[in-house]
């Protein structure tokens, strides 16, 4: 896992009931890694419950939604307790790093494609994952150039999991105005283009601090 000074700042870190779960978690045999791994198969149980959303209506439609909202939800809850359970706990481990990134580019591609599967624009499912690898390659690529890791948005992966949580829960509502995914495909594209700008951004920012050495 990477240094405390080196980390996606995230309020939720500090809250009673993340430091609690810490707590309870780092008194068991339940590894860092271990709850990386386990935030792919919640990024996993999302993408399925999408991919069952495209061929589902009404009530199984609502609960695969709303599952789709739970994983996405706990694929963040995964992100946020393996660092500080290697932090916090003292549990950090020479592959870290790895776990640290290879499992979140798993689940944007999981994620993100299922969307686009529930949505009836797989391509642009392909395209959101494939530029949520890219904003996180042009962070790395600034770390190796040695500087700090920039995790700013506007559509970062917080910002990201937001988006497809509150679209899946809307998307629940659309019989209401009789919508036929409507929800899901606009949040697809606000996601695909906020995602592209801070792809962007990340990198004007990069060359910058890099030119100004």
């Amino acid at each position: 896992m990477t240094g405390k000074t080196d980390r996606r700042p995230l309020a939720s870190r500090d809250t009673g009931w993340a430091r609690w779960l810490t707590r309870k978690l780092a008194a068991t045999s339940v590894t860092p890694n271990q709850i990386s791994m386990a935030s792919m198969a919640a990024a996993a149980l999302a993408g399925a419950a999408f991919w069952g959303v495209a061929h589902s209506e009404g009530a199984a439609r609502v609960a695969l939604l709303l599952l789709a909202a739970l994983g996405c939800q706990l694929r963040l809850l995964c992100n946020l307790m393996d660092g500080l359970v290697a932090i916090e706990a003292g549990r950090q481990t020479a592959d870290g790093a790895f776990w640290n990134e290879f499992p979140d580019r798993v689940a944007d591609l999981l994620i993100l494609v299922g969307l686009g599967l529930a949505a009836g624009l797989p391509a642009l499912g392909w395209a959101a994952g494939a530029l949520a690898v890219l904003t996180a390659y042009v962070r790395e690529l600034g770390r190796a150039c040695g500087l700090p890791a920039d995790y700013s948005g506007p559509m970062a992966k917080p910002q990201r999991m937001a988006a497809v949580t509150l679209a899946a829960v809307l998307a629940v509502l659309e019989p209401l105005w009789r919508g036929q995914g409507d929800v899901l495909a606009l949040a697809l594209w606000l996601i695909v283009g906020g995602t592209a700008l801070t792809a962007l951004l990340r990198a004007q920012r990069m060359l910058a601090q890099l030119r100004a050495r």
